[in-house]
């Protein structure tokens, strides 16, 4: 049974919650366990949490069948994904710059990044990634 656009959202808040700790849990086995610099282990870390959260939502959230997109379906996901995360820190900044006491508490900076993204994620991939018109508009058919 599909899903309303707003029945989708606490799935997307929950894979992204299961993203992070891959992302998390890769970043720290990689520098404490393999000897990764920050860089190399956080571009291996966040890699592997886009291609999991990707799979999870199409299959869940999205409640889309077999992979039959995997080429552009993926890498318009991972689009979203970086600028996502290019929003969240670029808010995380803004709101450091212009209110300078929350450099005292940078959770609540972090926390509004991570809204506005979550935000610009979750749209952009319901109307625009996970798409029934956009895979009917390329001429691939939904699983």
């Amino acid at each position: 049974m599909s899903k309303s656009i707003f029945g989708r959202l606490p799935g997307f808040v929950l894979v992204g919650a299961i993203g992070f700790l891959i992302d998390a849990g890769i970043l720290t086995a990689l520098m404490t366990g393999a000897d990764f610099g920050h860089y190399g282990a956080r571009a291996i870390s966040f890699t592997v949490a886009v291609t999991a959260t990707w799979y999870i939502n199409r299959r869940w959230v999205f409640e889309r069948g077999a992979i039959e997109m995997t080429g552009r379906e993926y890498t318009s996901y991972l689009l979203v994904q970086v600028i996502g995360a290019v929003i969240n820190l670029s808010v995380f900044v803004a709101v450091i710059e212009f209110v300078p006491g929350f450099a005292e508490i940078p959770v609540i900076p972090l926390a509004l990044g991570a809204a506005v993204a979550l935000l610009f994620n979750f749209t952009t991939s319901s109307w625009w990634v996970f798409s029934d018109s956009r895979k009917r508009d390329t001429g691939d058919t939904l699983p």
